[in-house]
């Protein structure tokens, strides 16, 4: 992180290192670990770590953890009111991006190396098993395509150009704060 708090690859975000004393692991609650597993190595080519038993599977990839969890539908995910679990579509205020790299990395690409390699990672998600819930829309900062996975999650792919969510970012103090939080607003949820 920067000395203003803002850090990571948000959109180009070069050179800003974390300092963070946090570790981001991202647990995602499904209700068939087989099918799950299958659906996020072939979708995110991530790859299975650990196993925990029938109840859950590590993933790598990305620089992230995740970690598929089974849980019943129906059970309590929280104390009352909390709603209990679906694996239908269903919205919720946090959602990923999974953001795509072209076959040079992180290097700034050409437009069209950029755009190819979103169709190929959204043809990708598609035979994996996710819907589509809005095709490739284009953005000053890059492209994005909603999905759902098959247990009602909501993702989204995107591409970033060379300048990324920069293209939109205003000068001065909190300018990162905000500077992604319209660029892919209601995608995934």
């Amino acid at each position: 992180m920067s000395a203003s708090g803002r850090g990571g690859r948000d959109g180009r975000g070069r050179g800003r290192v974390s300092v963070a004393p946090v570790r981001v692991l991202v647990n995602i609650d499904v209700d068939d670990l087989p099918r799950a597993t299958r659906f996020y190595t072939e979708c995110f080519g991530l790859e299975v770590g650990r196993r925990f038993g029938d109840g859950g599977v590590e993933l790598a990839g990305g620089g992230v953890s995740f970690y598929l969890l089974v849980k019943a539908a129906g059970t309590s995910a929280a104390p009352a009111p909390a709603r209990p679990r679906e694996y239908s579509r269903h919205w919720t205020p946090i959602h990923l991006d999974f953001v795509v790299e072209g076959r040079r990395g992180r290097e700034a690409l050409e437009e069209r190396e950029g755009l190819e390699g979103l169709e190929a990672a959204c043809e990708r998600a598609l035979a994996a098993g996710a819907v589509l819930e809005r095709e490739i829309e284009h953005h000053a900062w890059g492209s994005i395509a909603g999905f759902s996975d098959p247990f009602g999650h909501g993702f989204c792919l995107l591409r970033f150009t060379e300048r990324g969510y920069d293209a939109i970012a205003s000068a001065g103090a909190g300018a990162g704060a905000g500077a992604g939080a319209g660029a892919g607003a209601g995608a995934g949820e």
